[in-house]
């Protein structure tokens, strides 16, 4: 006799991709991630995902984007296009009619017809592809529901208790609907019903509100299994709601369990609730009529952390004892922490179906990232989080597809049954860090967790670091206060532990060291005084440079090293791009053309950041902070009026290297925030935000400033690699942010 843990050791645990493609409506507007990611015009991201080696994709054939106009005025060809080249790929496609979308204009969640007229187009569709087999009529219904019709965020845009219900009902009944339509053209297609079953924790004196919430997280699913009868717990709310009892008994008549419960689960939907409003920021405040109260993220405030995905997949096979699979792992964070979550998830599935849990599949999403789910996509102004791959490539003309991150990596080990080994592996995510604590620390009562669902560091005893090389300088100190709050292991090197003019030297610190990665953010950066100490600014940026370049390379470790606008002569009118042809005026530019050249010659897989003019909170010696002091003071400041340059703020510059770097990129990448601006205009935009006089700003042409070294009038870095970093207005706002977190 074959047991369950046997039989489910027979099916490898799969890995599935999601392209995040939310339609969703607030009020007569549209927001289309399919048009924002462009994925709806690149057909050959098809064949980036297959080559990951995932076996299922979540996809969506929308039916506000087929059918915006009506059935009869359907455009299936972006749909035939599409699921044809699937199939040729052999990716299984796990078809979406509806994601967090209200449908067409002519319906709504709350239209009564909204469930007959979805299923006329699901059995379209099934008629269209009788081949494919596994469908989610709608995604997480509860969620829509309560953003839709509870919350307000999108249309209808209700805020009471009726249109949530009314919403979720009629999803649920569109799903029972649809996948009848679809199982009269196929009988044996699967339904994979997804869902947020996000945990609330609470004070004592708002444990009745937490009760009545984890009792509704579980209504989507429990009405479609048929499990909501007049005992249920949601039963009487309902009702009160004003839902009809024949309603509510139309399920029980009408179940439709699904084949695999698909759970998204993200580490901000687990809240925590407290009537100590003052303890929270006012954001956070609102309440239920019997209470006010603060609802904040219970990984913020819960002292022993939330349950985890493994905890919460345990209570989904108990309750339903169906199949499993986790439909959508993703973090909105910097690289090491989104491998963390996926490794920690695909681990905990893995440690669950040891003990008999079904566990089908991790899904790796958002393999194009996604937009503007910082706002939940209520407004639409480009806020990226990049996934398996960054799309911030695809905006240059040389680099037309995604590009892959070290996500892709990692999803195509777990797909090949390798284990992932990347050092930042070796430390827990923020979310078991006790710097997740924002506000004071609450015993919040988890749930069981299985043993080992947790994911623990592959080498906890002896973490392979990243070697920072600078130790007095701005990037140094910037790069080891950043890894230290991303929880990168790392050793800041002073010039006495690591002399980078001396070969041997480096040769040694990396035998003894071992790490994994070696940040060079040491230098000559005087450029004026360069130029009376060529040999000495040559030797450290150019020989020093090479010499790290030879020891990495010779032990295999990654190098980060930087250079600067300055290599080139300003004769441009148009950013310079990483190919184009250097031509420095100065000494201290001749050194860094020259450490560029030599470095990619010993190491073609080293990384070389050209940046530019940096400013940033925590150094007293930058041009902003300098400029502010001044003319705070009263000072004169005098500054050029002509030289055009791209201003760099030091923390995006940081994160972004790290992610390159934790992603193996290579070769030069031009990195300074989106922006052209005279120096003189620089002073002018840092005081306007903070509120200061330039009345004492003396802006004069470059030529009559004495300086001794001379310099290009026009530096601005574009590329033709990708845009990582942020407008400057919006890295101008942030350094003042972390400037008062200072004080």
């Amino acid at each position: 006799m074959v047991t369950n843990v046997e039989s489910i050791a027979l099916l490898p645990l799969e890995v599935w991709g999601g392209v995040e493609c939310t339609v969703n409506r607030v009020g007569d507007n549209y927001f289309d991630q399919l048009e924002s990611n462009g994925h709806a015009m690149r057909l050959k991201d098809l064949e980036l995902f297959a080559q990951l080696g995932i076996r299922a994709i979540r996809y969506p054939v929308l039916w506000e984007r087929i059918a915006p106009d009506g059935l009869e005025n359907s455009n299936w060809s972006w749909a035939d296009e599409r699921l044809g080249k699937l199939q040729e790929l052999g990716l299984r496609p796990i078809v979406g009619l509806v994601h967090h979308g209200s449908g067409p204009r002519y319906t709504s969640l709350v239209d009564s017809e909204f469930p007959d007229k979805l299923a006329l187009y699901a059995r379209a569709i099934a008629l269209r592809y009788p081949w494919v087999t596994d469908y989610t009529p709608i995604n997480e219904p509860l969620t829509t529901a309560r953003f839709s019709g509870l919350y307000g965020h999108w249309y209808p845009h209700g805020r009471d208790n009726l249109t949530f219900a009314r919403a979720l009902l009629n999803q649920c009944r569109a799903v029972v609907l649809a996948m009848v339509a679809i199982r009269q053209v196929n009988p044996n297609a699967r339904l994979v019903q997804t869902d947020d079953l996000g945990k609330v924790y609470s004070t004592p004196t708002l444990a009745y509100q937490a009760q009545f919430e984890n009792d509704r997280r579980w209504l989507s699913f429990d009405l479609l299994c048929g499990r909501v009868t007049n005992t249920h717990p949601m039963w009487r709310y309902l009702r009160d709601c004003g839902i009809d009892e024949t309603e509510l008994e139309w399920f029980l008549h009408n179940p439709c369990e699904p084949d695999i419960i698909g759970i998204n689960h993200y580490l901000t939907s687990d809240r925590f609730l407290d009537e100590n409003k003052e303890l929270y920021p006012p954001s956070s405040h609102g309440g239920n009529g019997r209470h006010e109260y603060a609802d904040v993220e219970a990984v913020r405030v819960c002292a022993q952390g939330t349950a985890g995905a493994g905890a919460l997949l345990l209570e989904v096979w108990e309750r339903y004892h169906l199949p499993i699979a986790v439909t959508e792992a993703h973090v909105s964070c910097t690289r090491e922490e989104q491998l963390r979550w996926l490794y920690e998830v695909w681990s905990a599935a893995l440690q669950l179906r040891e003990v008999g849990v079904d566990v089908r599949a991790v899904t790796a999403w958002a393999l194009l990232g996604s937009y503007d789910w910082n706002s939940l996509v209520t407004r639409s102004v480009g806020y990226y989080e990049s996934g398996v791959f960054d799309l911030r490539s695809c905006s240059v003309r040389s680099a037309p597809q995604p590009r892959p991150t070290a996500i892709a990596k990692m999803v195509r080990d777990l797909a090949s049954g390798r284990q992932p080994n990347h050092p930042v592996l070796d430390t827990l995510g923020w979310w078991h860090r006790p710097s997740r604590l924002l506000y004071p620390a609450v015993n919040c009562k988890s749930s069981s967790i299985p043993q080992g669902a947790r994911h623990a560091p592959l080498h906890p005893l002896c973490p392979s670091p990243l070697a920072i090389i600078g130790a007095t300088g701005t990037l140094g100190k910037a790069l080891a206060r950043l890894c230290e709050r991303r929880g990168i292991t790392y050793r800041l090197l002073s010039r006495q532990e690591m002399d980078i003019t001396n070969p041997a030297s480096v040769d040694a610190v990396l035998e003894q060291m071992k790490p994994w990665a070696v940040a060079n953010a040491a230098g000559y950066v005087r450029v004026d005084d360069a130029e009376r100490e060529p040999d000495i600014c040559l030797k450290v940026n150019a020989e020093g440079a090479a010499n790290l370049a030879t020891a990495c390379a010779k032990h295999n470790v990654a190098l980060l090293t930087f250079s600067s606008d300055l290599v080139f002569d300003g004769i441009a009118s148009n950013p310079y791009l990483e190919d184009n042809i250097v031509a420095p005026l100065n000494v201290y530019g001749r050194s860094k053309a020259l450490a560029e050249n030599l470095v990619l010659k010993a190491y073609e897989s080293a990384l070389v950041i050209r940046t530019s003019a940096f400013f940033g909170p925590w150094d007293d010696y930058n041009f902003v902070t300098i400029a502010l002091r001044q003319l705070a003071a009263g000072e004169t400041f005098v500054v050029a009026e002509d030289a055009i340059v791209s201003p760099t703020y030091v923390p995006d510059l940081v994160h972004a290297c790290l992610d390159l770097l934790i992603d193996g990129e290579s070769g030069l990448w031009h990195l300074a925030n989106k922006s052209a601006i005279a120096w003189a205009d620089l002073a002018r935009l840092a005081a306007k935000h903070a509120g200061i006089s330039v009345s004492n700003l003396i802006a004069k042409p470059t030529q009559e400033l004495d300086l001794i070294a001379p310099r290009p009038i026009y530096s601005v870095l574009g590329s033709n690699r990708g845009e990582l970093l942020s407008d400057l207005d919006s890295a101008m706002s942030r350094y003042f942010d972390e400037c008062q977190k200072n004080l």
